[in-house]
C-alpha cells in the first residue's frame, strides 16, 4: 500500500508552486511535503491566527507569503505572474458547514468567486502548467445510489454543498472552454493533526476525552461518511498534479476515499476506545439539520488511472491523530 514509488523523486525540485489555504489544515501538510521535495512554495494567506501551529509544522516554511483573499482578483493575478507559478493547488475555502448556513454570502464569495478569480488569473499567465482544485464529496449532494462515482451529477442543495458544486463546475468549464490544465479532487472527510476547527467530530471528540468529558454528537449519530487521513490526501494531490497531462486525467475529477465508510457514533466510540476511556459515553444531541444521511465515495478511478492507494486505514490514522492532539493540547492549550 501507499504511493511512495509513484511520486517522482525530482519532479518538484525548484518548481514554483502556489497554494491557496497554505496555512490551513491540509495546506500545512502540503507545504511540509513540498518543501521536503525541494519545491519553491508561495502561499496565499488571508488571516494570521493567534494560535501558533509553527512548532507542530516546523518545516512548513513558505518561500513567500502573499497576503490577501480569494475575492481579490488583482492580488491573485499579481502573485501567479510575479512568482512565475508553474503549479497551483487551490485549497483555500470557507469549509465549515455551520458557518455557511449562518452566512451563505461569505461562503459563496470565497468558494465560488474565489475559484473563478483564481482560474481566470491562471488562464492569463502562461507559466501555469497544472492546477488542482479542491472540490468535495459534498458537491454530489444527495444521490439515490452509493458509493458516489465521478459520473454522478453535482447537485448540492445547502450553502456549503452548493458552493462546492459550483466551483467544481467552474473548474470543468475552464478546461472545456479554454483547455485550462486543471483537475479536481473530491475527497471524503479529511482528518489528521493540525485541524483546529474543533467543532469537527474527530478533533472535538479527542479534545473532550483529553478533558475527561463525554464527547458531544450534534447529529443523531447515524450519518455515514468517509474519513481519509491527511497524508493520503497529500499524496493524492501530488500524484494528480504530476499526472495531469496523461490521457484521461486532465480536466477530470477524481474521488479519494479509503473504502471504510463509518457512522459518526461508531467513529466516536472508536476514538474513545483507542484513548482507553470507554467510560465516557457520547452524548447524542440530535440537533444537526441539513445533513445528508449517507455519503461515501468510490475511488476506483484514482486507483486505476493514478495507482493511488491509501496507506492509512482508519484506526492507524486515528492513532497518529490522537498523538498529535495530545501533544498540541499539552503544549498550546495547557493540558
Amino acid at each position: 500500500m501507499g504511493n511512495k514509488t509513484l511520486i517522482e523523486k525530482n519532479f518538484w525540485q525548484d518548481r514554483c508552486v502556489f497554494l491557496t489555504g497554505a496555512t490551513g489544515f491540509l495546506g500545512s501538510w502540503m507545504v511540509t511535503k513540498l518543501k521536503k521535495l525541494k519545491a519553491k512554495v508561495v502561499g496565499l494567506v488571508r488571516d494570521i491566527s493567534e494560535t501558533k501551529k509553527n512548532e507542530f509544522f516546523p518545516d512548513a516554511v513558505l518561500d513567500a507569503t502573499v497576503f490577501g483573499s480569494l475575492e481579490d482578483y488583482d492580488t491573485l493575478l499579481r502573485a501567479v505572474n510575479e512568482y512565475e507559478i508553474d503549479t497551483v493547488f487551490h485549497l483555500g475555502a470557507q469549509t465549515i458547514v455551520g458557518t455557511a448556513n449562518r452566512n451563505p454570502r461569505s461562503t459563496f464569495e470565497s468558494n465560488i468567486r474565489g475559484s473563478w478569480n483564481l482560474l481566470e488569473a491562471c488562464r492569463q499567465i502562461s507559466t501555469v502548467k497544472r492546477i488542482v482544485v479542491a472540490s468535495s464529496d459534498k458537491a454530489y449532494g444527495e444521490q439515490p445510489q452509493l458509493p458516489y462515482d465521478e459520473d454522478m451529477p453535482l447537485q448540492g442543495s445547502h450553502p456549503y454543498d452548493v458552493s462546492k458544486s459550483c466551483m467544481d463546475l467552474i473548474a470543468q468549464t475552464y478546461h472545456n472552454t479554454y483547455n485550462t490544465p486543471v483537475c479536481i479532487t473530491r475527497c471524503g472527510n479529511i482528518y489528521g493533526g493540525g485541524d483546529l476547527n474543533l467543532n469537527r467530530i474527530i478533533p472535538g471528540t479527542i479534545r473532550s476525552v483529553i478533558r475527561e468529558e463525554a464527547p458531544i454528537i450534534r447529529s443523531d449519530g447515524t450519518c455515514v461518511r468517509d474519513y481519509v487521513y491527511v497524508l493520503d490526501i497529500v499524496d493524492a494531490y501530488l500524484l494528480l498534479a504530476e499526472n495531469i497531462d496523461r490521457a484521461g486525467v486532465r480536466g477530470k475529477a477524481f474521488n479519494f476515499s479509503n473504502k471504510e465508510p463509518v457512522s459518526v457514533i461508531d467513529l466516536v466510540k472508536t476514538i474513545v476506545r483507542l484513548m482507553n476511556r470507554e467510560d465516557l459515553s457520547p452524548v447524542v444531541l440530535n440537533e444537526a439539520s441539513h445533513e445528508i444521511k449517507y455519503q461515501y465515495l468510490s475511488s476506483e478511478k484514482a486507483r486505476t488511472l493514478l495507482g493511488w492507494r491509501p496507506s492509512y486505514l482508519i484506526e492507524k490514522g486515528l492513532i497518529e491523530t490522537i498523538g498529535w492532539y495530545k501533544a498540541y493540547f499539552e503544549r498550546v492549550a495547557g493540558h
